[in-house]
């Protein structure tokens, strides 16, 4: 995919809802603990290119490791849908999980590896 493009998506019950605006240039692919485990593959925006639109009241929080990133799952479907956290520099930054994305086919997406694991 090319291009800035705006992307709606949500959790799998359907109260957790966002929308986005990205390009999805990289999509990762993380072996990562979390990622393994939960099969994330997520892009990073800005925080102005992300809004949630409904749900908010039915997100929780999962913290774990260092305690950095801030997951945020749907507490009636369980699904991580987004996570909120801050990049080396101290700037704010949100990862999206691209399986949350209305219509997404990840195997038309370019994976980039993380090696998250021996972090």
């Amino acid at each position: 995919m090319t291009g800035l493009k705006v992307c709606t998506g949500g959790c799998h019950c359907g109260q957790v809802r966002f929308e986005c605006t990205t390009d999805l240039a990289t999509v990762t692919a993380c072996n990562c603990s979390i990622c393994t485990k939960k099969g994330l593959h997520l892009t990073f925006l800005p925080p102005k290119s992300f809004q949630l639109r409904a749900g908010g009241e039915s997100l929780k929080e999962y913290l774990f490791n260092q305690r950095a990133i801030s997951h945020q799952l749907c507490s009636e479907c369980g699904v991580e849908v987004f996570a909120r956290g801050t990049k080396p520099d101290g700037s704010e930054i949100i990862a999206v999980n691209v399986s949350c994305i209305d219509g997404i086919d990840l195997a038309a997406l370019k994976m980039t590896p993380i090696d998250g694991r021996s972090r």
